[in-house]
This record gives structure tokens, C-alpha cells and sequence, in this order.
């Protein structure tokens, strides 16, 4: 039903409200439990990282305003920032028009990126030179 769900509502008129357990039940899952999470920064916009989460992880981040995450290598929930200190505080969390991916702004404090560097996208694609270049330091 959750594809059917989202075209349903896709031409719903602007204001219009949906129970929040009702969206969420309607997601679409992997094969996993997970959904896509994109990172964004909610000041500079800038894509800070992609992670993934399960209904779990959805409710835990919607109840503290904690990013909460699946680590898929850990097999368990991953409060960002519990052992780096680099947190991500929810801005908004909005659902693309699919129901397959999760945009949330956050107050990033610290490095997004496990190695240190600001954004987790830092490997840039130079198609004119064949290469891929580091942009970005870590601290």
C-alpha cells in the first residue's frame, strides 16, 4: 500500500494534514527495515551525509531532536555524536514525494564525517581530468 499511499496524496492541496503514524507506517522500507536519510546542513544548506534508518530510529529522532540513526556495520541504533561529541540536532525532517527518502535540516556541531571533515562528500569528481580529488581538510 505505501506507493499507492504517496500517489494518493501527492495531489493534496498545500496545508493539507496526515497523521504522522500514518505517513511513517506508509514508508518504504528496504528489504533491511531502512530508509535513506539525507543530511543537510539547516543554515548553509550544504549536504552534510546519507545514513539510513529504521522506524526505530525515526520515532528516537522525532522524540529528542537527536539524529538517531541504523548503523548498518553495528547492526543498531547510533545516536549521532554520542561518542564524537560531533552532534547533529533535528532543524525539520520532510518525507520526497515517493515515500522512500528522508531530508532532514540539522544544527550540525562538529564534523559531519567520521574522518573529521566537515561533510561526508568530500571525494569531488573532476571528469575533465580523469580523477578524483579530496576537497576538504580534516582538523
Amino acid at each position: 500500500m505505501t506507493k499507492e499511499y504517496f500517489q494518493r496524496i501527492e495531489t493534496s492541496r498545500d496545508k493539507t494534514a496526515y497523521a504522522l503514524h500514518e505517513v511513517i507506517d506508509n514508508l518504504t522500507f528496504n528489504e533491511q527495515g531502512l530508509i535513506s536519510v539525507i543530511a543537510q546542513d539547516a543554515d548553509s544548506k550544504e549536504v552534510l551525509m546519507l545514513a539510513w534508518m529504521n522506524t526505530e530510529s525515526i520515532k528516537l529522532t522525532l522524540d529528542t531532536n537527536r539524529m538517531t540513526y541504523w548503523s548498518r556495520s553495528r547492526k543498531a541504533l547510533w545516536v549521532k555524536g554520542e561518542s564524537s561529541g560531533n552532534t547533529q540536532s533535528l532543524i525539520s525532517m520532510a518525507i520526497d514525494c515517493d515515500g522512500d527518502c528522508i531530508l532532514c535540516l540539522v544544527k550540525q556541531t562538529g564534523a559531519a564525517c567520521h574522518t573529521g571533515r566537515p561533510n561526508c562528500f568530500y571525494l569531488q569528481l573532476d571528469t575533465e581530468q580523469n580523477k578524483v580529488i579530496i576537497q576538504g581538510d580534516r582538523p
